[in-house]
């Protein structure tokens, strides 16, 4: 068994408006950086042995903090990166509004894909995978639907009840994790900022 500390990555300027997908160039601002913190403050004694990052460089600079404060190394985990949203990457959310398949997305989860992007079963899937072959106390930092993917998954629920469950910037989510199942322990926690 594992238990897993599920971090989304801390606020950037965008993080309301566009959906940046894997765009690059995406950093935390001040915001941001006081939510990074915050999170490895409050990890500070969680016993956490491993600590693993999507390689986009907004989760890079929530993880980097926590894992300093661990005194762990911080490793790169691709199976931990964004949905790749295909050609709605870097489109303002208001102008997604419109589009069908925008809509269809939105509404069928667990059978929709985005044009020239990634199902959120896939993405749930290489998570998965990643999550089964962990043990002990761990902190991942990843993105909001990927994050939602793995909770869905531990409360026995289908994909289309994503957005049932927030997962907001610099927050944390923990679960206890065995091949074959897994439980909620926490859910949605935002620590206080200085």
């Amino acid at each position: 068994m594992s238990r897993v500390y599920l971090v989304r990555h801390a606020s950037h300027d965008r993080v309301h408006a566009t959906l940046c997908g894997r765009m690059p160039g995406i950093v935390l601002g001040a915001q941001g950086r006081a939510e990074a913190a915050a999170l490895a403050a409050r990890l500070a004694a969680s016993g956490a042995a491993l600590v693993l990052s999507s390689p986009l460089e907004r989760a890079v600079e929530t993880a980097e903090p926590i894992a300093a404060r661990l005194g762990q190394p911080l490793g790169i985990a691709p199976e931990l990166d964004e949905i790749a949203f295909g050609d709605w990457t870097g489109r303002r959310f208001a102008d997604l509004a419109d589009d069908p398949a925008w809509r269809r997305w939105n509404e069928a989860r667990a059978t929709a894909r985005p044009p020239g992007g990634e199902s959120m079963a896939e993405a749930q899937g290489r998570v998965l995978g990643l999550l089964e072959r962990l043990s002990g106390t761990c902190v991942l930092v990843s993105h909001r639907d990927v994050i939602r993917s793995v909770l869905v998954r531990v409360l026995g629920l289908s994909l289309d009840a994503y957005d049932r469950i927030a997962v907001d910037p610099g927050s944390l989510s923990l679960i206890e994790f065995w091949p074959g199942g897994g439980r909620l322990v926490g859910l949605n926690e935002q620590p206080a900022t200085a």
